[in-house]
């Protein structure tokens, strides 16, 4: 899977640039220009790689004339010591492209990582593991990749890209005179036809209110594990859900097993850890 993108392409412009702003001050002053060699991206650690062909990408924007071998896939659980890339070329290009690359592939992996250990616990369940828009702002196109590739399921990607209606809208309305019906009903007269409308809940009678005004969907906001259970069953079929908050790799299985059908995990993006990867270089 490839996910190079003309707004990817742009993200990896300005990476570079903001590391190379007036060049390799480093390298320019001990190197001789035309010192050549090669370097293999390395795994260190048990992981899901993501972003391979982006970090590929870095190298051969940095030096066209680099020669850069993709040596493992995307969304692949690989051990310590697992070659990932190989590069060879003049050694300054090769050195100056390092640290951008290593960031891309190191936080991209972390995320797939983190993706995975979630998708495999809930594994036989109905539920789908869904990351958020908590990401790392300008990033968010490359992290909702990592967490595809890893077997999650994007949410919303922006603020058009969907309705819901969450605690703070409700308040506003409801210091106007309205409440949860009113918003449902004003979601579906105002948004382009088809768009879903789904509403964010934190109590049972929450949840029912909202599916009988019209919802689409619920997202249960920082429920319990009986609360969710109680509230699938008052709710019935029809409608979708979704189960948000608090919920960690140890709870994800009960929240499943309450019967939601999506399970939205922030973490996945805000808060996963760097997979450690490092890159070798021995000159020619």
């Amino acid at each position: 899977m490839k996910p190079l993108t003309l707004e990817i392409d742009r993200i990896i412009e300005r990476a570079i640039e903001e590391d190379l702003t007036w060049g390799d001050l480093t390298t320019q002053s001990i190197l001789p220009p035309n010192v050549t060699g090669s370097a293999v991206a390395r795994a260190k650690q048990r992981g899901v790689i993501a972003g391979i062909e982006i970090a590929a990408a870095v190298f051969t924007r940095v030096d066209g004339t680099l020669f850069v071998e993709v040596l493992n896939t995307d969304g692949v659980w690989v051990e310590p010591g697992t070659d990932l890339l190989r590069i060879e070329g003049r050694a300054p290009a090769i050195l100056a492209a390092e640290r951008v690359a290593l960031n891309f592939l190191q936080h991209l992996s972390g995320i797939a990582t983190m993706t995975a250990l979630f998708v495999q616990e809930i594994a036989g369940a109905k539920a789908k593991i869904i990351d958020t828009r908590k990401t790392t702002p300008g990033l968010r196109v490359m992290e909702k990749y990592a967490v595809r590739v890893a077997g999650g399921f994007n949410h919303r990607f922006n603020l058009s890209d969907g309705i819901l209606i969450k605690d703070n809208h409700i308040a506003t309305l409801e210091a106007l005179g309205g409440g949860v019906t009113q918003a449902i009903q004003g979601a579906k007269t105002n948004a382009p036809h088809g768009t879903r409308v789904q509403v964010e809940v934190a109590t049972v009678e929450e949840a029912v209110e909202a599916a009988n005004a019209g919802a689409d969907a619920l997202l249960f906001d920082n429920m319990s594990t009986q609360e969710m259970a109680d509230a699938v069953h008052a709710v019935g079929d029809g409608i979708i859900i979704e189960a948000s908050g608090g919920v960690t790799l140890d709870r994800v299985k009960a929240v499943a097993e309450t019967g939601v059908d999506l399970i939205s995990v922030g973490a996945l993006t805000h808060s996963s850890l760097a997979l450690d990867i490092s890159l070798g270089f021995e000159p020619a």
